[in-house]
């Protein structure tokens, strides 16, 4: 399937602070919070919505594209990409600015307080799909990313026929209640987390069953509670596979969706895409950076097996 993922590209920068956010806010100081956490250590990775999820759906076997805006510091990162089979051709370099920037800080209950810088990500609705070269996209992945490129990409999508993935993710509380109602109603599908399944309720009284109407399907993940597909009239409750070890959270809910999307490219069925995506998400927890996960496919087809019976359909996976 020809997979175009649209939304931020980034340098993560990622901290670790040896305790407990909770332990230092003041439920009756919230109108004047001023807090700084002293962390442990410093990280710098390669990350991003749409490359992670891009990431993900190479190791499983797709060949997927990047469309997005970048610094002039990504040319190193480019290279990183099309090594491990992401096409970039479609990814532009802004002249005189920087690529993104995401600073995360986790405690020790992998809680997050985090900050991101949107650099060159700013001149994201630059691109557009009237002028993307070749064929259009089978499928468009509309992650987070500068919002008024998201919802060009939308009404472009809408207008162009091209099927697309609504993900406004972290962007949510920066988009208002009509532009997340057309978004949703106009797509294929969509995929929250659960505290952002909360908002869309809030913002627009649609919950994933009323979502389910317009969409295909729906995909609310839950963290350690797995994740459930909703389709019209079917609910599927997905469990997670239990990682050997927890390194870091950042990316994890990317590497969900392209483990997912590797499954839904090929017409397989919903608990299989689920479980494609938990276990992704799994890999991606117990390695550091949200591209610091690798494994084969013939790898991931076993462990996959070890937790899921998939009657043989992940053959194909190893077969390429």
């Amino acid at each position: 399937m020809n997979i175009v993922l649209t939304g931020s590209v980034a340098f993560d920068y990622l901290m670790k602070f040896p305790g407990y956010f909770r332990d230092h806010i003041l439920p009756d100081r919230l109108d004047c919070i001023s807090l700084s956490f002293l962390v442990d250590e410093m990280t710098r990775w390669r990350g991003g919505v749409a490359p992670n999820i891009a990431y993900t759906l190479a190791l499983l076997g797709e060949k997927p594209r990047v469309m997005a805006t970048v610094g002039e510091d990504f040319e190193e990162y480019r290279a990183w990409l099309e090594s491990n089979g992401i096409d970039t051709a479609a990814t532009r370099v802004i002249p005189g600015v920087f690529t993104a920037s995401y600073f995360a800080n986790t405690d020790k209950a992998n809680n997050q307080i985090c900050s991101f810088y949107p650099g060159a990500m700013a001149y994201a609705a630059q691109l557009s799909f009237y002028d993307f070269p070749g064929e259009h996209p089978d499928l468009v992945v509309i992650s987070p990313n500068d919002p008024g490129a998201m919802n060009q990409y939308v009404a472009e999508c809408q207008t162009l026929g091209i099927p697309y993935l609504y993900d406004p993710s972290q962007q949510i509380v920066r988009l208002d209640a009509n532009t997340v109602r057309s978004g949703i109603e106009g797509a294929l599908g969509v995929v929250v987390n659960d505290y952002e399944c909360g908002l869309i309720e809030k913002m627009t009284g649609m919950y994933p069953q009323d979502i389910s109407k317009f969409t295909r399907f729906i995909v609310v993940t839950r963290g350690e509670k797995g994740a459930v597909v909703f389709t019209k009239g079917e609910e599927y409750h997905i469990p997670i596979v239990p990682p050997s070890s927890i390194a870091d959270p950042t990316g994890v809910g990317d590497a969900f969706r392209g483990g997912f999307l590797a499954g839904y490219s090929r017409g397989w069925d919903w608990q299989t895409c689920g479980r494609m995506g938990v276990l992704a998400a799994t890999y991606c927890l117990e390695e550091h950076g949200p591209q610091g996960h690798h494994y084969t496919s013939a790898e991931f087809v076993a462990r996959f097996r070890q937790n899921f019976d998939d009657q043989g359909q992940l053959n194909a996976l190893i077969k390429g």
